[in-house]
């Protein structure tokens, strides 16, 4: 049997015994969760998230680059034609211990680069080898965005993929304070 025959066979199991048709479309908590694509770091997992409580986005690094400003622009579209003006209002970055993009920039630096949208000579100014660093220049540059709401909660936590325990590297706190 191929694994898609093993999905699907889990598939049934899923809509048998643990589907919810009563789940809404936003997430119950209006948290969003920004992690890497890497399979030890599955953001439901780790974070212990039950089915409906939170949106997951992923990409390589769960770095902040066009793509999820982008899909996080979208999701607030969505949000408000739902119903829910203020759409997410907790958005946490996780990222994580002995990435892959590591790899990526020693091996294929201009192809990293085009994936963050900086220049390569840009790239190690992102500390894609430092992952406590990383996380916190990812905040930084959500806070500097205008596009986002003000009164988002943003964090930043790394997961250590040799001790399965996550650190809060940068506490929830609004992005900005909200206008007067």
């Amino acid at each position: 049997m191929n694994f898609n025959d093993v999905m699907l066979e889990r598939n049934a199991r899923f809509a048998e015994t643990e589907f919810a048709p009563e789940l809404k479309m936003l997430p119950s908590t209006g948290t969003v969760v920004v992690g890497c694509v890497d399979p030890r770091v599955d953001p439901v997992n780790v974070l212990g998230l039950k089915q409906g409580e939170a949106a997951v986005i992923r990409n390589v690094g769960g770095r902040i680059n066009k793509s999820l400003l982008e899909t996080l622009a979208v999701l607030s579209v969505v949000a408000a034609s739902a119903g829910r003006p203020d759409g997410a209002r907790n958005l946490v970055l996780l990222q994580h211990t002995d990435c892959g993009i590591i790899g990526c920039h020693r091996h294929a630096p201009a192809l990293l680069a085009r994936h963050l949208d900086v220049e390569t000579d840009a790239l190690d100014d992102l500390a894609i080898t430092e992952p406590y660093k990383a996380v916190a220049l990812d905040v930084a540059a959500l806070k500097a965005n205008k596009a986002l709401p003000d009164g988002m909660v943003v964090s930043g936590l790394v997961y250590d993929v040799k001790t399965g325990k996550i650190e809060t590297v940068v506490p929830p706190a609004p992005l900005r304070a909200p206008a007067a």
